[in-house]
């Protein structure tokens, strides 16, 4: 019997793995099962928290699928985030030489710096109305996970 330890994932180890995140009818949101391997480091921000969440604990060597309802994920769709937004404020805060259609995920400058973004979802000619909310809220997701390495 060896006295050899499998490394276990903690909130600060630097993980080789392969990943993909995919909604419920199997459509690959992000994958890397088709290419080299992620390289990461825990708590800094490259995988969404409740990703990292799910990680902490297994052992290095472990292939496993994880279904998250859309609560564990990205949240419910929260109605008060569908929202109307002035042609003129689309035109101040985006490119105002763009030419947007139904479905376009578009980035404003938000008051006070910083950026945000959503996907239109009627184009008027004084109002617009936006959904705010993150495009995977509302979903069910899977998220497959194989732990190369843990160090």
């Amino acid at each position: 019997m060896s006295n050899t330890q499998v490394a276990v994932v903690t909130k600060s180890a630097y993980l080789t793995l392969h990943y993909r995140l995919a909604s419920l009818d199997g459509t690959d949101i992000v994958t890397t099962f088709h290419a080299n391997p992620a390289t990461l480091m825990m708590g800094q921000g490259q995988l969404a928290p409740f990703l990292e969440s799910l990680l902490l604990g297994l052992p290095e060597g472990t292939h496993k699928t994880f279904t998250l309802t859309p609560a564990e994920g990205y949240g419910e769709r929260n109605p008060d985030l569908i929202r109307p937004v002035s042609r003129a404020t689309l035109d101040l805060n985006s490119d105002p030489d763009a030419e947007y259609k139904i479905g376009d995920l578009i980035n404003f400058d938000a008051p006070g710096g910083g950026r945000f973004s959503g996907v239109l979802r009627e184009l008027g000619t004084e109002t617009c109305l936006f959904d705010f909310n993150h495009p995977m809220a509302g979903q069910t997701l899977t998220f497959e996970v194989k732990l190369i390495s843990v160090l």
